[in-house]
């Protein structure tokens, strides 16, 4: 099941211009910072979009991917979905399992039913005792980080409508809450080595790769209006269990910050773009894809 999957890393290059991309629930929702400026985006956040992209079967969206995932749509079902019942779910990891064994695992609703657990992997069957097989997934995203630090902006919402019982009027202090610019770079890893634990399939991983460039774009909210994937690198390995070490091939895609980079960004043009590889590294592996431009 995993032959057909190649090892790969990407690296997304993403720009926020005056929005929230992640906010942090322990400040108040404030775009999440480190200590010393520098900007973060959760791997959970991005994965959320992903999630909300594929759940919605009806939209235009999934309607317009290729036929195998609008005819099967039973297979692409979200785990990680909001309200979902959690009995229901234990009840399809032992459907028609007469032996919970590896192999049987694989052939459960379970397993067929869930793309984010084949792809990202899962905890929820530790919670049933000693059963199930999924831990980790095939695919890893990390940390986005800003190249610069971050400078957040905080500004007071205004309800012309009140909110309170005799007030016409509302505020919010301080309840916006933007990064006026940042560019951050977040790492994600492709590795077939679990794909025969978890059910992955090329096909799953083929639909990852139409989603990440529409994460942002398709799933835009008040406070997140303008944040751009710039490049969506894909990178195949030569082999399965890597031709090139990861970090050379991010580094050599990370744009590189002009001037001072102790102080925020304030434009795109602040960065020299990366828009290839050296030609030593792209000689160590199979294929260079921006998702962005496909």
């Amino acid at each position: 099941m995993n032959s057909e999957i190649k090892r790969a890393t990407g690296l997304l290059v993403i720009e926020v211009v005056n929005s929230n991309a992640n906010g942090d629930p322990d400040r108040e929702s404030d775009p999440r910072q480190r200590p010393n400026g520098i900007g973060e985006i959760s791997p959970v956040s991005f994965k959320r979009k992903l999630r909300d992209l594929l759940e919605d079967h009806d939209s235009a969206f999934y309607q317009s991917l290729p036929e195998v995932y609008v005819k099967n749509s039973e297979h692409y079902c979200v785990l990680e979905s909001r309200g979902r019942d959690r009995k229901s779910i234990q009840n399809e990891m032992s459907k028609d399992i007469k032996s919970f064994d590896q192999k049987n695992f694989l052939e459960s609703t379970f397993v067929k039913k869930y793309w984010d657990a084949r792809v990202f992997g899962n905890t929820f069957l530790e919670e049933g005792a000693n059963k199930g097989f999924i831990k980790t997934g095939v695919v890893q995203f990390g940390v986005g980080t800003s190249i610069s630090p971050v400078n957040i902006i905080r500004h007071t919402n205004t309800n012309k409508a009140g909110v309170q019982e005799g007030k016409n009027a509302g505020m919010a202090p301080l309840a916006f809450r933007i990064v006026e610019h940042g560019v951050y770079c977040m790492p994600f890893f492709v590795n077939p080595n679990f794909a025969a634990k978890t059910g992955c399939t090329q096909e799953d991983i083929d639909l990852l790769k139409l989603l990440i460039p529409k994460a942002y774009d398709l799933n835009r909210s008040a406070i997140r209006a303008d944040v751009r994937i710039r490049h969506a690198w894909y990178i195949e390995h030569l082999n399965a269990l890597g031709s090139c070490p990861d970090y050379l091939l991010l580094e050599a895609l990370t744009p590189k910050r002009i001037g001072d980079m102790t102080i925020a960004s304030t434009t795109w043009a602040d960065y020299e773009d990366k828009t290839a590889l050296p030609e030593e590294l792209k000689a160590k592996v199979s294929s260079v894809t921006d998702l962005m431009l496909v």
